[in-house]
């Protein structure tokens, strides 16, 4: 099982890892985040993303305003810089969008500790998926990607779960 809190694994990956990792790693993203608890999160470290994937990072804020003047003294100048606040599933979120060094880059934050946000707790349950069900599968669920579909409801489709996929995707016993 690959250790998807420390980004390293990526240095021996694909061609897309490997420049995910120089990007992150020579701008210091995670650095710079490290008292959010940052982790790397998505299709890129599980090697299923599409040509236009971003870098997505979830963090842990315990002060909401502290955490947005941080992001906006960090990154406010980059590129299509964009911040807003929102409700994901009743709770505060905070999300942050910009470009750098081709790379979308977007910034996920809540307070609930990073390894039990559901970002991070479906893409470890797809990395298993993935792992049982063979490159076949994972292929599968590049194709629906390039046809439009997001991440879990791809895995839902070919896994035939009903209701939200979200949810069952939670639920689902490897």
């Amino acid at each position: 099982m690959i250790d998807f809190t420390n980004i390293e694994y990526l240095e021996n990956g694909n061609q897309k890892q490997i420049q995910a990792f120089e990007v992150l790693t020579q701008n210091k993203i995670l650095l710079n985040l490290a008292e959010f608890d940052p982790i790397l999160v998505g299709t890129i470290p599980i090697n299923i993303d599409i040509e236009n994937s971003d870098l997505d990072i979830i963090c842990y804020w315990k002060n909401k305003t502290d955490f947005i003047e941080k992001l906006n003294s960090l990154f406010g100048k980059e590129n299509k810089f964009t911040i807003r606040e929102t409700l994901i599933d009743n709770k505060e979120s905070i999300i942050v969008n910009f470009k750098i060094d081709g790379f979308e880059i977007e910034i996920f934050g809540q307070n609930i500790p990073t390894k039990n946000q559901n970002g991070y707790k479906h893409m470890l349950i797809e990395y298993k998926i993935l792992q049982s069900k063979g490159e076949f599968f994972r292929l599968e669920i590049i194709k629906l990607k390039q046809n439009g579909y997001k991440t879990e409801p791809a895995f839902a489709f070919l896994l035939g779960l009903k209701g939200n996929p979200y949810l069952e995707l939670l639920e689902y016993k490897i």
